[in-house]
């Protein structure tokens, strides 16, 4: 039975009229916009306790570091940079030592540093509340009857995981570029040859930086997804994610496993300080780049396959 008038015109449809009832028009149902999803999922996202905390941490680190070394190598024999064993013509001294009288090396350690497992944490987390969280919860039903097809609820989950992934790498460089300015002061722009840079160049890096960091966290997230969309508990995703990691660079350390080091994700991350060095070598970085978009493309995947075919 069709509905004539205003309630065809309004997205209504009608209940088929039983017993002499006449039929009742009843309000269409109307798939969210994604915007609105993503909104009400980033915000979900950073009410969370648990998130504020750690990006407080990541916050916290860069200033600890850059206190620490400046205080231990105060007075001391510390190297200028690029003199000194491994200078111009080496690699520079070495990079926590550097850290010290450089106001651009410190976010870039710091950043280097903390992407061997703060950072992954930080994104483990979010994907294994992503899904695994809020089914053991029961909130995930809650997303399919908005309605939202499975796919858009990939999609706005994988846009969660990566603003979570942008904020704490930018957290991590602004603060340890802000520390290394009150530290050091602006004449401390120096990159790992001794060349000095302009505030512009040294943030055109720092940018670059954050881009290739985030892209590497995403990766991890993809991964951290597909497990969580296998799972109900979301502390099994984040340690697996860190158990691959852990288990990746310990792989790295066996020269008899070469032929696999390419397919390993942690093998990019020593590619991030040519961004120190002068010129810049785009070769390292924009292979690994290219290993974390494929991590990307297979963790995703999976994670759409496992939640198109599940019944739960």
């Amino acid at each position: 039975m069709t509905v004539q008038g205003p309630a065809a015109t309004t997205g209504q449809v009608a209940s088929p009229a039983a017993d002499g009832v006449p039929a009742v028009a009843l309000p269409a149902r109307r798939r969210a916009p994604v915007w609105r999803l993503v909104r009400a999922e980033v915000r979900w996202i950073f009410r969370r306790p648990r998130t504020l905390v750690v990006l407080g941490l990541l916050a916290a680190l860069p200033v600890i570091t850059g206190v620490a070394v400046d205080l231990t190598l105060d007075g001391g024999a510390a190297a200028p940079v690029g003199t000194g064993p491994g200078g111009p013509s080496g690699g520079g001294p070495p990079i926590f030592v550097t850290m010290a009288t450089s106001a651009f090396v410190l976010p870039l350690g710091s950043l280097m540093t903390l992407l061997m497992l703060m950072l992954p944490l930080t994104v483990a987390m979010a994907g294994g509340d992503a899904l695994a969280g809020e089914q053991s919860h029961g909130a995930l039903r809650g997303w399919l009857l908005a309605p939202v097809s499975r796919g858009r609820l990939l999609l706005v989950k994988s846009v969660g995981v990566l603003v979570v992934a942008l904020v704490a790498a930018s957290l991590v460089v602004v603060s340890g570029l802000v520390t290394g300015l009150v530290l050091a002061g602006t004449d401390g722009l120096v990159s790992m040859s001794g060349t000095e840079l302009s505030f512009g160049a040294v943030l055109w890096r720092l940018a670059v930086a954050v881009g290739w960091a985030t892209v590497y966290l995403m990766a991890v997230g993809a991964v951290a997804l597909a497990i969580s969309a296998s799972t109900e508990h979301p502390m099994l995703v984040v340690v697996g994610v860190l158990g691959g990691l852990i288990v990746s660079v310990v792989l790295l350390q066996i020269s008899a496993l070469d032929w696999l080091h390419p397919y390993l994700l942690p093998s990019s991350l020593p590619n991030l300080i040519d961004l120190i060095r002068d010129p810049v070598s785009f070769d390292g970085l924009g292979e690994g780049a290219f290993r974390a978009l494929c991590y990307l493309v297979i963790g995703l995947s999976v994670a759409y396959a496992r939640l198109t075919t599940r019944d739960g």
